[in-house]
């Protein structure tokens, strides 16, 4: 059991606060002699966002570890474990509070506005113009360009665009776990019909860019309630993906395909990016003779009570 810092916890003016476990074990079928980590598993700090404690636990304990931040802000940790062992723990514990959206977010001028002022153009908008950029290999098609078209008429204020795509993805695909990997493109997804949450942001992305939108990928977690007389079930959460597109004024506004909603309080962010290879949650090099291996992911979202976390 961990004690809290001191200090004020509120949650006034409807904001939330969340008790964060993150638990990733891998075993190994033979002995590991080495094992390097990098992972991306501390909350960000932002205008509506507060990581009021975070710690990283590393099972067998690293000889080294360090953290550090890069150029988009997000803060990585890096551990080395030199033990010899054949499973490997990392679990991740934060508290986060998170404010709810500012009204003029969704429904100001930068939102209200035709979709093509979005586009980042001046001093305004130049940190967000690599925001706009293709990637390698490339995801803006020709299928991709005439998927994203019906969203996009000329002149259609920004939020009724992002509200329309992200409702014609949740519609048009399916959510199949284990239907993709990491390295499929947008365009496999875009032919399958079916995919998972990181698929589906990177599709919002691929549309929003293949306009000259600004589009950034984004991880965390999605804080879910219970049904209705059902007690919540522990660990049964999972991390999260989901888009964010450019305004003027530097307003980034978060849209979630997978869920056919915008963001709001329910969003913890993690990490924030060009893609998933920015940001994942954990990757590594590992020196053994194992021939095969286990990952077990166990995430919990909780309400924070104060007090102690839980272990």
């Amino acid at each position: 059991m961990t004690a809290f810092p001191d200090g004020p916890v509120g949650t006034a003016g409807g904001s939330r606060c969340y008790e964060i476990t993150h638990r990733t074990t891998y075993r190994y079928s033979d002995v590991v002699t080495s094992s390097y980590g990098r992972g991306f598993l501390t909350p960000r700090d932002s205008a509506r966002q507060r990581c009021l404690f975070h710690e990283l636990l590393i099972d067998p304990e690293a000889a080294d570890s360090s953290t550090s931040r890069d150029a988009y802000g997000n803060l990585s940790s890096y551990f080395h474990v030199t033990q010899r062992h054949r499973t490997l723990s990392i679990t991740g514990r934060s508290v986060v509070e998170v404010d709810p959206p500012p009204p003029h977010l969704y429904q100001g001028p930068s939102a209200r506005a035709p979709w093509e002022i979005a586009r980042p153009v001046g001093t305004d908008g130049a940190l967000a113009v690599e925001f706009t950029m293709d990637l390698q290999p490339a995801e803006i098609t020709e299928e991709l360009r005439a998927y994203a078209a019906p969203s996009f008429t000329r002149g259609r204020p920004l939020i009724e665009v992002l509200r329309d795509l992200t409702s014609r993805i949740y519609t048009d695909f399916t959510y199949r776990s284990g239907s993709t990997t990491v390295s499929t493109q947008v365009s496999e997804v875009l032919a399958a019909r079916e995919g998972v949450c990181q698929d589906f942001a990177r599709l919002a992305i691929a549309c929003l860019r293949a306009n000259g939108l600004a589009a950034s990928y984004v991880s965390g977690y999605l804080a879910t309630d219970p049904p209705p007389g059902k007690e919540r079930m522990v660990g049964i959460d999972a991390t999260h993906a989901w888009a964010a597109v450019w305004t003027p004024q530097n307003l980034w506004v978060g849209l979630d395909p997978t869920n056919d909603q915008m963001v709001d309080e329910r969003y913890v962010t993690v990490g924030f990016g060009r893609d998933y290879a920015d940001v994942p949650p954990l990757r590594g090099i590992i020196y053994t003779e194992s021939e095969s291996s286990v990952i077990d992911v166990a995430v919990d979202v909780a309400p924070y009570q104060g007090g102690v976390l839980n272990a």
